[in-house]
């Protein structure tokens, strides 16, 4: 087990993690860390503590010191330096005709590098406004490409929802999400209402997934038969996912009306489960819900 403090840089990104040495130090503290880009000024975000090995990557750099005032008066100094760089790069892409959009621009705390972050549609030939650039700021000039999500977890905004998005917040990483979870949320396939700031699927799609997938198997699909506890077959027409309530179409009297009940309550051949090895299983039963165990057909 290696002991371990979470730091964060920036207001929102990657966690990594570091060894506090002797330090006491606590969620919110600001601490000042040796890096791979050089010293750094982080945010502690995870208190002290023990985790396994294999979950850290070696060798695990240590803290060097809790910052201190001087620290501090020093990162503010950094970040009003930042925007005047931001301003001075912004124009020397534009006196440079590069087809590139600027979107933050960044000092490594010990002032050994300047990263500018940005945003293109291609790759861009950036060499001669590095060197422009170099004889400007007299260091280490970095220009890093980054993707929209990037972008938008940069700048952040508000959400549909009305609320600060969710990357810019709290999201350490970027989660997969695909189209498949729109579906499976019963959510509406138009590109504008399931696309977040950025053009892309929201985030936020993958926070019900688990929940939604869990519910789901225990409801018939659409175009189902089953039957109801007075024994009449009919076809599912709509489901409520979260109410676990079935909508069929049944004959009565030789005229077909629509009926709602709880899912428990019906009769159904129950969805294919994939087994541990990603195929489904070979058996199918139909089973009454509530019951302990499926009864053969």
């Amino acid at each position: 087990m290696e002991k371990v403090v979470g730091v964060r840089f920036r207001n929102v990104g990657k966690i990594y993690y570091f060894n506090p040495k002797n330090y006491k130090v606590k969620v919110g503290d600001h601490v000042i860390v040796e890096t791979a880009r050089g010293v750094e000024y982080g945010r502690v975000v995870l208190e002290p503590r023990s985790v396994k090995e294999d979950e850290v990557v070696h060798p695990l750099k240590e803290v060097l010191r809790v910052a201190t005032k001087e620290d501090e008066d020093h990162e503010a100094e950094n970040r009003q330096k930042e925007k005047e760089a931001f301003k001075i790069c912004k124009k020397k892409i534009r006196e440079h005709g590069l087809d590139m959009k600027l979107i933050d621009a960044e000092y490594t705390f010990d002032n050994n590098k300047v990263l500018f972050y940005f945003t293109a549609d291609g790759r861009i030939d950036f060499r001669q406004l590095v060197k422009d650039l170099a004889s400007v700021f007299k260091t280490r000039i970095e220009l890093r490409q980054i993707g929209v999500r990037d972008e938008t977890k940069i700048l952040g905004g508000i959400g549909i929802c009305g609320r600060t998005l969710c990357c810019h917040t709290y999201l350490s990483e970027f989660a997969p999400v695909s189209i498949k979870m729109a579906k499976e949320q019963n959510l509406s396939l138009n590109q504008t209402k399931i696309s977040g700031v950025c053009g892309r699927l929201m985030c936020c799609l993958k926070n019900e997934q688990e929940t939604y997938e869990e519910l789901n198997r225990n409801l018939p699909g659409i175009g189902d038969m089953v039957t109801t506890p007075q024994g009449v077959s009919g076809t599912v027409q709509s489901v409520n996912v979260l109410r676990q309530m079935v909508k069929i179409v049944v004959e009565v009297n030789d005229e077909k009306e629509i009926q709602e009940f709880p899912v428990r309550d019906l009769r159904f051949r129950p969805k294919r489960k994939k087994g541990k090895g990603g195929s489904a299983d070979h058996e199918e039963k139909e089973v009454k819900k509530g019951d302990s165990k499926p009864n053969e057909k």
